[in-house]
């Protein structure tokens, strides 16, 4: 879990698509940049009021994918634990809040009603090479 917390706190932004909430055949996809391991879970971290978090809602399973200049690319699938917003820590959720407003989103505090966490299920982390050649995760 470490490594791949690594990665992606070592690129500016990495990419999460998801379904669109009102055509399931049409991903979405957007710039991406918290990440945080806690209790043995991945965490990311948004809005209540992002499209994003209603079309988790509505299909939880997503992808992401990041690469960093003269290395391998990472991908990351799994399926978003809306539910698990609920029982974030403390250390997290200030975390995710001082990332959120250090890259201009308006939130008043931590415990914002806006601020969304969720942590992922079923997930597998893939970190590609342009040879052909990965390693794989599964958490």
């Amino acid at each position: 879990m470490d490594e791949i917390v690594a990665y992606l706190r070592g690129i500016p932004a990495w990419y999460l698509a998801t379904i669109d909430e009102h055509d399931a055949g049409q991903p979405r996809v957007r710039p991406f940049s918290f990440a945080c391991a806690d209790a043995g879970k991945l965490w990311f971290c948004t809005s209540r009021d992002k499209d994003v978090w209603r079309e988790l809602a509505a299909h939880p399973k997503f992808e992401l994918s990041g690469w960093k200049p003269g290395s391998y690319w990472i991908v990351v699938s799994g399926e978003a634990n809306l539910a698990d917003d609920a029982q974030v820590s403390e250390d997290v959720r200030q975390a995710g809040f001082a990332h959120m407003v250090g890259i201009g989103e308006a939130h008043e505090s931590a415990h914002d009603g806006r601020l969304a966490f969720f942590s992922v299920m079923n997930g597998c982390a893939r970190f590609c090479d342009i040879d052909g050649s990965e390693r794989r995760f599964d958490f």
